[in-house]
C-alpha cells in the first residue's frame, strides 16, 4: 500500500469527488491540490492556534493561516466568543444593524480613515476601490504593480494575467503597469498616458521597505497628474503595523482596503479612505454623479463584524505585531543556519519581512523550481509542519518555531542530495504548479510570457506559487 494511501486516504476520496463538483476541486485556486505534492493533506478537518488536523487525523503545525486571513491563530477564544454572542441575535437583517456603526467606529479609530465601507472579500473592496477613482476623475485606465501578485477576481485584473480567458480585450486594455520601487516606470505611464489614468494601486510592501520615499513619490505625480493613489492592505494591514503599512511610512493614501486578518480567518474585508471619495457612494451629495459603491446582501453580517471589532480590540490591547516580527526573525535566523549546515544556503532562501515570511526553492542552476519546492513541501509534510509560506501567527509559540526548524533542518537534508542526484528520486508524483498559467500543463513547469503580462513574467521569476498567489480569496 502506498504511502499516500496509508496517511491520507480519507483526503484522497474527498479530492475524487471534489474534482467532480467543483472546478479544480477547491473553491480557491491557492489551495488546490496543484498547490501542494501528491504526499500532502487534501482537507483540513479542524484547527486550533498554530495547529490544524486533517481529515485522516494528521497533525501539523500551520504557516500559511488562512492565506495570510488568521492573524491571531485558529478559533482564536475572544474572536470566537464575540461570534457566537452575535449570532444569538440573528447575522442578517432588513435595516442596518447597529454593530456596522461600532464597527466602522473601530476600524476608523485604527486606521485614521475618515469614512469605510465593509464587503466580504478582497476583490471587492480592490474592485470598489478602481470603480470609485474612474468616477472621481472620469478616467478610465488603472495602473497596477506588476510585482504585486494579486489584487482582484474581477475583469481589470485579472486581464493582466496569463489566465485572462473570456475577458474581453477592450477590458484588457485599460489596465497597466508599472514596477516597485521603481519610480521612472511610474513616470514613464504617466508620460504614455498623459490624463488617462484614474489611479494606481499597489500594495505598500512585499517585504522590502519603498526606497528614496518611493510610496511618496508616487502620491505626489499622482497629485500633480490628477490620479488617485490605492494602497491594497489585505496582507500588510494587522502585519507591518496594526494601523496598516501606511501607518508605519508615515503616507496617508487617498482610498486603502483590508481584509484578511481584519477578522481572523471570518470574511469581512473594508474600503477606507477620504470623505472627498467615500462620499460619492452615499446619499447626500448632489454636485457628481452617484456610484455604485459595494452593496453586498451579505456585506454587513453581524458575527463577521463581531469577529473584526473582537480581532481589532485585541490588536490594540495586546503587542500582536511585535509577537510577529519577534518569532518570524527566529523562523528567518534557524532556517538560515540549517541551510548553511546543509550547504544549501545558495538554493534555499527566506524572504520577506519577519511577519509575512515566504521562501525560494532553486535547482542546481540556481533557477526557481517547481520540482525542489514541491520536495521541500513534501519533507516538512512528512515531518508535521504545513508550510506553503512561513506566516506567523500571534500562537506561534517558541515551541513551535524550534519543531518548525526541526522540520525544516530534516527537510533540507534531503533538497541537498537532490541537488545532487535530482529530485525524481526523492519526490513522490507529479511536482506542484503557478497558479497563473494559461493551460493545465502535467510536468508543472513555468509557462512562458509576453511582455504585455508583466505579473505573469513576475510569476515565472519567482517560481513560486505560494509567493504569486498568497492574496488570492
Amino acid at each position: 500500500m502506498s504511502e499516500q494511501s496509508l496517511r491520507f486516504r480519507k483526503s484522497v476520496r474527498l479530492q475524487e469527488r471534489g474534482r467532480e463538483l467543483i472546478p479544480g476541486g477547491s473553491h480557491t485556486y491557492a489551495k488546490g491540490e496543484d498547490q501542494y505534492p501528491v504526499l500532502a493533506p487534501g482537507f483540513i478537518e479542524r484547527g486550533l492556534g498554530c495547529h490544524v488536523w486533517d481529515v485522516d487525523g494528521n497533525e501539523y503545525i500551520e504557516f500559511g493561516m488562512g492565506n495570510r486571513s488568521v492573524g491571531l491563530g485558529h478559533a482564536y477564544p475572544t474572536v470566537v466568543r464575540a461570534v457566537e454572542t452575535a449570532l444569538q441575535g440573528g447575522s442578517n437583517f432588513t435595516r442596518p444593524a447597529r454593530i456596522e456603526v461600532d464597527c466602522a467606529e473601530t476600524f476608523l479609530e485604527l486606521i485614521g480613515a475618515q469614512m469605510v465601507k465593509f464587503c466580504k472579500d478582497g476583490s471587492d473592496a480592490t474592485s470598489g476601490a478602481v470603480r470609485l477613482a474612474r468616477a472621481y476623475t472620469g478616467r478610465d485606465l488603472v495602473a497596477c504593480c506588476a510585482d504585486h501578485p494579486f489584487f482582484s477576481t474581477d475583469d481589470w485584473f485579472i486581464g493582466t494575467t496569463p489566465m485572462n480567458a473570456g475577458i474581453p480585450e477592450a477590458v484588457r486594455k485599460l489596465t497597466v503597469t508599472f514596477r516597485y520601487n521603481d519610480i521612472a516606470s511610474v513616470k514613464d505611464l504617466f508620460d504614455r498616458h498623459p490624463g488617462k489614468l484614474a489611479a494606481l494601486i499597489l500594495e505598500p510592501s512585499r517585504g522590502d521597505d519603498p526606497v528614496d520615499g518611493f510610496l511618496h513619490e508616487v502620491q505626489r505625480l499622482c497629485r500633480e497628474k490628477g490620479a488617485l493613489l490605492i494602497l491594497d492592505e489585505m496582507i500588510t494591514g494587522f502585519r507591518w503595523h496594526a494601523a496598516g503599512a501606511q501607518k508605519l511610512y508615515g503616507i496617508e493614501p487617498d482610498l486603502s482596503t483590508f481584509g484578511k486578518a481584519l477578522g481572523n480567518g471570518f470574511s469581512v474585508s473594508a474600503l477606507a479612505g477620504k470623505r472627498e471619495y467615500m462620499r460619492l457612494g452615499g446619499l447626500e451629495h448632489t454636485d457628481r454623479p452617484r456610484v455604485f459603491l459595494l452593496s453586498t446582501t451579505h456585506g454587513a453580517e453581524t458575527h463577521a463584524l463581531a469577529a473584526a471589532i473582537a480581532t481589532m480590540r485585541t490588536y490594540q490591547n495586546e503587542s500582536v505585531i511585535e509577537h510577529l516580527h519577534r518569532q518570524g526573525t527566529k523562523l528567518r535566523k534557524g532556517i538560515a543556519e540549517a541551510a548553511r549546515r546543509h550547504g544549501v544556503d545558495g538554493h534555499f532562501k527566506v524572504v520577506g519581512r519577519p511577519c509575512c515570511l515566504a521562501y525560494a526553492t532553486l535547482d542546481p542552476n540556481g533557477k526557481p523550481s517547481q520540482a525542489y519546492r514541491s520536495l521541500f513541501l513534501q519533507e516538512t509534510i512528512r515531518r508535521g509542519v504545513l508550510m506553503p509560506s512561513l506566516v506567523v501567527s500571534y500562537t506561534h509559540d517558541d515551541a513551535a518555531v524550534m519543531k518548525t526548524i526541526e522540520a525544516v533542518d530534516g527537510a533540507l537534508a534531503v533538497y541537498a542530495q537532490a541537488l545532487e542526484s535530482g529530485t525524481s528520486r526523492f519526490l513522490v508524483g507529479r511536482p506542484t504548479q503557478v497558479v497563473f498559467r494559461r493551460f493545465n500543463n502535467s510536468d508543472g513547469r513555468a509557462e512562458m510570457t509576453t511582455p504585455e503580462n508583466p505579473q505573469a513574467a513576475n510569476n515565472a521569476t519567482m517560481g513560486q506559487s505560494e509567493t504569486r498567489l498568497a492574496a488570492t480569496s
